[in-house]
């Protein structure tokens, strides 16, 4: 797929700014669109205390609309100064609810790992999570830690065969098409039944990679006792030098809350480069 509208949730966490800059960089890359979506958390806006009085409401209310025109001004003087097409949103509604909603307009979504020292970059109780699992579109995460200074010239792709791998590998083909190294990282469980001379996956993707003009290497690290699949996957983007991590977004419905697979959890705790994730 080509990216031609991208989208990039802006708030008011100090990260913000950087990641507004690697998605005018993608932007310009692809001749994208980029659309600027404001969403804070509505939690941040509500008076500590119940009080009959209009003022703290009131006030709390100012507050956001400076910081919402404050936003807004960076982000056109950065689009200008990036020579990109680029548009304003601010709707009003609920957090996840809205940048799902105008994250399928899209062809990819750009959001930031929440920063634990920083409460700007909270915006709602599982809000990267509930987006990845509703909007239908895959979304570039970008680590609050460090500074993305390449984007996609040297790839890993998480493989298990599984349908969202297959899903991530395919959103991720414009972005990777460029990259100078692309490898393709299995970590090895235990045995499935499987016939004796059936190919390794890993090559097949190799392959169909090879017929969209990317050249893949393929590797499995074994697994080991104690350590999870997303640690050895950290430990293997390491080694490599690797500033793009591909992967499928795991996760299902359980007492109305999203449970992540062991995986995708650790990344969005974890991760140490940008992460495309589809689900």
């Amino acid at each position: 797929m080509s990216y031609k509208t991208m989208l990039v949730h802006i708030d008011d966490s100090r990260h913000s700014a950087a990641r507004v800059a690697v998605a005018l960089d993608l932007a310009l890359r692809f001749d994208a669109h980029l659309i600027g979506l404001y969403v804070v958390s509505q939690d941040l806006f509500q008076p500590l205390f119940r009080l009959d009085d209009s003022l703290q409401l009131s006030t709390l209310e100012q507050q956001h609309a400076q910081r919402q025109s404050q936003a807004h001004a960076a982000f056109l003087d950065a689009a200008q100064r990036a020579a990109c097409s680029v548009e304003w949103r601010a709707p009003p509604g609920p957090a996840i609810e809205t940048v799902t909603l105008h994250a399928r307009h899209a062809d990819l979504l750009v959001l930031g790992q929440r920063d634990p020292e920083d409460p700007a970059s909270y915006v709602a109780r599982h809000f990267i999570e509930d987006v990845l699992m509703e909007c239908g579109r895959p979304a570039l995460v970008l680590p609050y830690a460090g500074k993305v200074a390449t984007l996609g010239e040297n790839v890993v792709i998480a493989w298990d065969s599984s349908r969202e791998a297959a899903r991530a590998l395919t959103d991720s083909l414009e972005l990777i098409r460029r990259a100078r190294f692309v490898t393709i990282e299995s970590v090895g469980t235990h045995a499935r039944a499987a016939p004796h001379n059936a190919p390794p996956t890993a090559i097949d993707v190799s392959a169909f990679l090879e017929r969209h003009g990317i050249r893949a290497s393929f590797s499995t690290t074994p697994a080991v006792a104690g350590v999870g699949t997303g640690a050895t996957l950290l430990n293997r983007i390491a080694d490599l030098h690797a500033d793009l991590l591909v992967m499928g977004a795991f996760g299902h419905p359980h007492a109305q809350e999203r449970v992540l697979g062991g995986v995708t959890r650790t990344m969005l705790e974890s991760m140490t480069v940008p992460v495309l994730m589809s689900h």
